[in-house]
């Protein structure tokens, strides 16, 4: 038989703190721009995994609400960085990083989850 499951919300769900933990890392990925694009695109891959992942928890108040919708638009803007840089890797990079930065503020504001 199952231990019963705690009602509390002061701790973060394990499901919620491991999909910003992948999103944390894709968005360290996408940042650090100095391992190429092969690397580049595993940080949005996991950027966008950990987003998916972080979803249904999106009712969750963080710090703020509307977290997820800033995790959402970090993943599709450093995905477009990613792509837009095979054309023209200066605008690239820059979308590149916005999406990034915002991926990294979007985790740092849900979490803790639960507060």
């Amino acid at each position: 038989m199952a231990p019963p499951r705690s009602n509390s919300t002061s701790s973060a769900p394990r499901g919620l703190a491991a999909a910003l933990l992948l999103t944390a890392a894709g968005a360290l990925l996408v940042l650090l721009g100095i391992f190429g694009t092969g690397v580049a695109v595993a940080g949005v891959c996991a950027a966008i995994a950990g987003t998916i992942l972080a979803a249904p928890f999106a009712d969750r108040p963080g710090i703020i609400t509307g977290w997820w919708a800033m995790l959402a638009a970090g993943a599709l803007l450093a995905a477009i960085g990613v792509a837009l840089g095979f054309a023209v890797e200066s605008l690239g990079g820059l979308v590149r990083v916005l999406g990034g930065g915002l991926l990294a503020v979007g985790v740092a504001l849900a979490y803790p989850p639960g507060r």
